[in-house]
């Protein structure tokens, strides 16, 4: 049987891309896999405090922190369009002036949203004076998608989205890089607002399912080459050597 070069060579290079890239996507779960190792570990470890001193994202993010001061409550902003147990609701996310200095964003937990009037807010309390709170560390309060602004304009309570950056920049507050995501406050306090807060979601499951779906082209490709190779095989026996081979 004749090998048609050409066709050959196709069907290898279809085979290594896709097989190298199944391998992609496998060390992308493996990846993802560690990260919600040590997000586990970081949630279970001892809080971390947060003062004055500017802490990087990178070296707190999912990391659980501590942090005390007084909340700003006329800085409050409503994230729209959260969900909870299929219930419309708002992130309430409001400033933490710390006591040593600095300020902090913390999405304090959810509220549900009136159904007649989009713009009523639920009542929940904020506690007076100075109060300690614990949390995730998150680079923002959630992400929602959002079309054009939003409703993101400055100075509108309820946003689609908040940007840490670009809400220091509008305020002039000296805000930490990252959100807590409060889940507690210390000692207990009832402010009515729901902190269920869901999981990070790092999606190993569609790493897989990609891997092995690179898996099955590379298996589909080199059986359409062993196939169309007896195809070719069985023509060559009928009517002599196919055009483009060594002997025709």
């Amino acid at each position: 049987m004749k090998i048609r070069l050409v066709p050959a060579l196709l069907i290898l290079l279809v085979m290594a891309v896709t097989i190298r890239l199944g391998f992609w996507q496998r060390d992308r779960a493996h990846q993802k896999e560690a990260l919600q190792a040590q997000i586990t570990q970081y949630e279970n470890a001892t809080p971390q405090i947060v003062g004055a001193a500017p802490l990087a994202l990178k070296d707190v993010e999912f990391h659980r922190l501590r942090a005390t001061g007084t909340f700003l409550p006329e800085r409050v902003v409503y994230l729209d369009n959260r969900p909870y147990n299929d219930q419309p609701g708002f992130y309430v996310v409001m400033p933490l002036k710390l006591e040593t200095g600095g300020v902090v964003l913390v999405n304090r937990g959810w509220l549900p949203r009136s159904i007649d009037n989009r713009e009523t807010i639920a009542p929940y309390d904020t506690p007076a004076g100075t109060v300690t709170v614990e949390g995730i560390a998150r680079a923002d309060a959630s992400r929602a998608y959002e079309l054009g602004a939003g409703g993101s304009a400055a100075h509108q309570k309820i946003r689609q989205n908040l940007g840490v950056a670009s809400y220091a920049a509008e305020t002039g507050l000296p805000l930490q890089p990252f959100v807590i995501q409060q889940t507690a406050f210390v000692p207990a306090f009832k402010d009515g607002l729901v902190r269920d807060w869901p999981a990070p979601a790092t999606d190993v499951e569609r790493n897989y399912g990609y891997m092995l779906q690179w898996w099955g082209m590379a298996a589909a490709a080199l059986g359409f080459g062993l196939y169309a190779a007896r195809r070719a095989a069985a023509k060559e026996r009928m009517h002599g050597p196919m055009p483009g081979t060594k002997d025709a």
